[in-house]
């Protein structure tokens, strides 16, 4: 069986979630003492969760950050405010435990896998998983990035990765990377699936002046131009624009939606492995959580595009999954809420089955529509 099949494989095992399991959390929402929908999102959430989980009352206390790490070979076009070997040198620094994605991770309780797929060093660590493809992509503004079969390599190790931690008893996941030139990759993958203009899609990253903005903007449009990707084939995308933490982390939220895991999409790079992945399996953004607006250009519309709403919205860019671990606190108290909170039957408060509960406006009454995708 090649490398294809065995995508094909996986993605034939996604599922939609459980309506049955939905509808019965979405009744005890209702039966809690509170107005219904007064919560908002919340319930929009814990109720997306037991659907997605198959429990009607989710506990995910076990959760994992899945941190992609990448070169690109874009860089050679003076896209970055950082030089390439901050790469490698970051991932010392996830294994270290001292990145910003490290600290937020450990006040979440959730663990950090760093996952070499990419980097251009010759990396060990006793904790950092080798799942190497190449050491970073090609210039994409000169030729393909890599392969389609690299490509599905990544895929694939990503989907190994999820795997691995799903029979370690790991019931959520994070999307993260690293790599320096991944937003110029995103961008062109978001300009070659949407149709968006280069000048829309490219963003600051790492902090680039105006010059270097202007500079992205083209090199994307070269790359685009020199590749002329098939819009209609995604792993064509994936291999002539893309990035291998991009590929990979397509994989995490294939296989996390394969095996019933909610998967929570980080910032403008993860969103554009959310795209690809969508694009593979329509139903995978079933399992998506949408963590929070990135500060990219681009990320907004990525996430119209998806049809997903974020739960936060704090201007932050940094990548490595901190916006998606933040949103963990949000997940875990939407879940007490189901799990913890009173009845109106079990607390003796009047109003709980057929009246509306204590007083409320039309307006939060109408926020209890729950039939969109988001958050």
């Amino acid at each position: 069986m090649n490398n294809e099949q065995t995508l094909e494989q996986l993605i034939d095992r996604i599922v939609g979630p459980n309506e049955e399991v939905a509808a019965e959390a979405s009744a005890h929402v209702d039966s809690l003492t509170k107005p219904p929908g007064s919560l908002g999102k919340l319930e929009q959430l814990v109720i997306r969760l037991a659907g997605i989980t198959g429990s009607a009352r989710p506990c995910l206390d076990r959760r994992a950050v899945i941190v992609m790490a990448a070169d690109h070979g874009v860089v050679a076009e003076g896209i970055s405010a950082f030089p390439a070997e901050v790469t490698p040198q970051m991932v010392h620094n996830f294994l270290a435990g001292g990145a910003a994605v490290n600290v937020l991770a450990r006040h979440a309780g959730a663990d950090v896998i760093c996952v070499d797929i990419g980097v251009n060093a010759d990396l060990e660590h006793p904790d950092l998983v080798s799942r190497k493809v190449r050491k970073g992509t090609a210039n994409m503004a000169q030729g393909a990035a890599m392969s389609r079969d690299e490509a599905i390599q990544a895929i694939l190790a990503g989907a190994e990765v999820v795997a691995n931690e799903v029979a370690k008893g790991t019931q959520m996941f994070v999307t993260g990377e690293m790599g320096i030139g991944n937003t110029t990759a995103s961008a062109a993958v978001m300009c070659a699936l949407t149709g968006t203009a280069p000048a829309s899609a490219v963003g600051r990253g790492t902090g680039v002046d105006d010059a270097g903005l202007q500079r992205k903007a083209a090199v994307v449009s070269r790359a685009l131009s020199v590749n002329a990707p098939d819009a209609d084939d995604v792993l064509d995308v994936l291999g002539k624009v893309g990035g291998l933490e991009i590929a990979g982390l397509t994989g995490v939220i294939l296989a996390a939606a394969a095996n019933g895991c909610p998967v929570v999409v980080d910032g403008f790079i993860s969103t554009a492995a959310a795209l690809i992945a969508r694009q593979l399996a329509p139903v995978s953004v079933e399992y998506m959580i949408a963590s929070h607006t990135s500060h990219e250009s681009g990320h907004a519309a990525l996430l119209r595009e998806l049809g997903l709403k974020p739960m936060l919205d704090l201007d932050m860019r940094l990548g490595e999954g901190t916006g998606g671990v933040l949103s963990l606190h949000l997940i875990d108290a939407a879940c007490r809420i189901l799990n913890e909170m009173a009845t109106f039957a079990s607390a003796g408060v009047s109003g709980g089955s057929n009246d509306t509960g204590p007083a409320e406006d039309s307006s939060t009454a109408a926020s209890s529509d729950r039939g969109e995708v988001s958050p």
